[in-house]
């Protein structure tokens, strides 16, 4: 299920693939694929993919389409692999980990599953 809420334009500073988690760019309104946790998420990119360059939609809030990295259970909490795709976070983390939400009916590699929007922080130990 997938219910969008806010979605905001933004200018991609890197090619964006479709269904990935997004990052705030180094300029203002800019955005990019997530590349792991240590950054904190803003949203996911819509179906279609941006080229460099482009603009883009940026779905901030609500359920989203989102690309599965691995496999996460209904309700895991999920953060970015190095490619922007959606993965559970194991808990306790060895790292600050930033989130994006959580899993809304789980998936497994490279499935295009829902996640339910609520960025969040969890610090290191």
């Amino acid at each position: 299920m997938n219910i969008p809420g806010l979605v905001t334009a933004r200018l991609a500073e890197a090619a964006i693939a479709g269904h990935r988690i997004l990052i705030t760019g180094a300029a203002v309104g800019g955005t990019k694929q997530a590349v792991g946790v240590a950054a904190p998420m803003i949203g996911v990119s819509p179906k279609i993919p941006a080229a460099t360059g482009a603009v883009t939609d940026v779905i901030r809030s609500g359920l989203a389409p989102v690309e599965y990295g691995g496999t996460a259970a209904d309700g895991a909490l999920l953060t970015s692999d190095a490619q922007g795709r959606a993965i559970a976070v194991t808990l306790p983390v060895s790292v600050a980990t930033y989130t994006i939400g959580f899993s809304e009916g789980g998936g497994v590699l490279g499935d295009i599953g829902s996640v339910h929007i609520v960025p969040g922080f969890i610090p290191a130990p």
